[in-house]
């Protein structure tokens, strides 16, 4: 059965998109069956895949809401499945912004989303999920069926302040909707290491949730080369596989598999 992680911020910019782009990759190398979920309405991970016009898609993930809602009968998987370098994706179009209104109004709002994943998620090991930068009824439904949360965030004040809103989200889903949900921890992304300011927010972040939460050892560089990769659709491994920030996700995707003690064995 998957395991399904959240890729979460309620801050735009930290690298979302860009982590569920290469960390679907790396798994996917790895030998893994991957599943990536837009939960996005500005669609950049489905951009990403080079999914081009989701908006004219028959299927995309608003689609499949919306039929759950409606109470009508889900197609078949092969309907709305889009198969990218053997990483099958769920894409998201701005209609996806829609879904928030509907949600209010809907029988179990909390469970529309899961209601999908529970119909495919025995065909794959990992399934990455997307969220909107934003904490509402969306990011909800997500929340609500994954088993674990990655942070990704920036060495900035303003990414390091607005984690505790995000956090305290968690908890309370965790208490009253779904109480299997744990974090993966806080993946710092656009890192420039020599830069006062990041080693500052680092401490900052370590000293005000590492006792809680993992904080990864990796951190994924600043890089234009991540830009070019996902302006040609294709993730920083295969774009550039000896850069910076591709060598950083694959270490990265060793510590989320393996933990730290595997890393350290491999060195």
């Amino acid at each position: 059965m998957a395991k399904i992680i959240a890729v979460a911020n309620q801050k735009g910019g930290t690298s979302k998109s860009t982590t569920c782009r290469n960390l679907a990759t790396t798994l996917k190398n790895r030998g893994h069956k991957v599943l990536v979920i837009d939960g996005d309405n500005q669609a950049n991970l489905t951009d990403c895949f080079g999914i081009v016009s989701p908006e004219k898609l028959d299927m995309t993930l608003y689609s499949l809401m919306e039929r759950v809602i409606l109470e009508e009968d889900l197609p078949k998987k092969e309907a709305y499945i889009i198969t990218r370098e053997n990483i099958d994706i769920i894409p998201a179009s701005i209609l996806l912004s829609d879904i928030e209104i509907k949600l209010v109004a809907a029988m179990s709002r909390e469970y529309v989303l899961k209601t999908i994943i529970d119909e495919i998620k025995e065909d794959y090991d990992f399934i990455l999920i997307d969220t909107m930068p934003s904490l509402g009824l969306m990011t909800l439904n997500v929340l609500a069926t994954c088993d674990t949360v990655l942070i990704p965030a920036t060495p900035e004040y303003l990414s390091a302040k607005g984690l505790e809103l995000l956090l305290r989200t968690v908890f309370k889903i965790k208490k009253r909707i779904n109480k299997g949900v744990e974090f993966e921890g806080i993946l710092l992304t656009m890192f420039e290491e020599r830069t006062n300011l990041a080693q500052e927010m680092l401490k900052l972040i370590k000293e005000s949730y590492g006792s809680d939460i993992r904080v990864f050892n990796t951190k994924i560089p600043k890089t234009v080369k991540v830009g070019e990769a996902n302006a040609k659709s294709m993730s920083i491994i295969d774009y550039m596989p000896t850069s910076k920030a591709s060598i950083a996700y694959e270490k990265f995707t060793n510590e989320l598999i393996y933990g730290e003690m595997m890393i350290n064995e491999k060195k």
